[in-house]
C-alpha cells in the first residue's frame, strides 16, 4: 500500500521523485497498486471490471513496472484514497460527492495523488459539475497533444484514440491543474477503459486496443514521475 506523509512521493519501480506538497506515497513490498474509485449517485462505478487489471498487466509485461497483481477499490470519502498514487474513475450515469468527499479527494489531489477519469458515455455532465465542488478554482483546459503526458512511455503524436463512436465528436483529453501540475486527465469521446477491456467484450480493432493501451500506461507512467503545467 502507499501512504503520503511527507515531502515527495517515491515513485520506487522508476526511481525517481516528484514534490508533492506535504505528503508522501510509499510501496509497501515494493509494489505499486492501481485503484478504481467507488462513488454514489447511481452511475456504474464499477463498469469496465477487466479494464484496469487489463491494463495493469500491460504495463508489467511491456514496461516491467512491478505493479500488484490486485486492483484496489476505494471510496471518495475513505482515508484509504491516500494510499493510492494513480486512480481510476469511469461510468455511464450519475456521480454525487458530498462536501466532505469532494474535500477528501482535493485533498489526495493536492497531495501528489493522480486520477483519471474515462467518460464511459452519459457521466459527462455530471462529472463536470462535481468537480467543480473538489477544485473550485480550475477550470477544464484541453491537453495538447504536445504535452509530455503523451509521450511519457509511449509517442503518441496523434493523442487520444476513438475507441467508440459515442457522439460522433472528436476525443478530447481534459485536464484540470493545481499549481501548475496536471492532478486530474479526463478522456472524453475516446473511451480509454473500453480499449483496455478484454477483446471479446466490444471486439475493438486490435491497433485501437493497443493504442488505447499505449495511453494508458502513458498515463500510469506519469502520473508516478509527476504531471507538468501546460507550456
Amino acid at each position: 500500500m502507499f501512504h503520503f506523509r511527507q515531502v515527495f512521493i517515491k515513485a520506487a519501480v522508476f526511481g525517481f521523485f516528484l514534490a508533492a506538497g506535504s505528503q508522501k506515497v510509499t510501496a509497501q513490498n515494493g509494489f505499486y497498486q492501481l485503484a478504481i474509485l467507488k462513488y454514489r449517485g447511481g452511475g456504474d462505478w464499477y463498469a469496465n471490471p477487466t479494464a484496469v487489471p487489463n491494463l495493469q498487466t500491460f504495463c508489467n509485461e511491456e514496461l516491467r513496472m512491478g505493479l500488484s497483481d490486485e486492483v484496489a477499490t476505494v471510496e471518495v470519502g475513505s482515508p484509504d484514497l491516500f494510499d493510492y498514487p494513480w486512480i481510476h474513475m469511469t461510468g455511464h450515469g450519475n456521480v454525487v460527492f458530498s462536501a466532505s468527499e469532494a474535500q477528501n479527494l482535493r485533498s489526495f489531489l493536492e497531495a501528489g495523488g493522480f486520477l483519471h477519469i474515462s467518460d464511459n458515455y452519459g457521466m459527462d455532465p455530471f462529472i463536470r459539475r462535481e468537480m467543480t465542488k473538489v477544485l473550485p478554482d480550475s477550470d477544464w483546459l484541453e491537453v495538447p497533444w504536445s504535452h509530455p503526458l503523451f509521450y511519457a512511455a509511449y509517442d503518441l503524436d496523434e493523442g487520444l484514440p476513438k475507441v467508440h463512436e459515442h457522439d460522433d465528436l472528436p476525443p478530447q483529453g481534459l485536464g484540470l491543474f493545481h499549481e501548475g501540475r496536471l492532478v486530474v486527465f479526463y478522456d472524453y469521446e475516446s473511451d480509454l477503459g473500453d480499449g483496455w477491456e478484454d477483446y471479446q467484450v466490444h471486439r475493438d480493432p486490435d491497433d485501437i486496443r493497443q493504442w488505447a493501451l499505449q495511453m494508458g500506461a502513458n498515463l500510469v507512467t506519469h502520473a508516478f514521475r509527476g504531471s507538468v503545467g501546460l507550456d
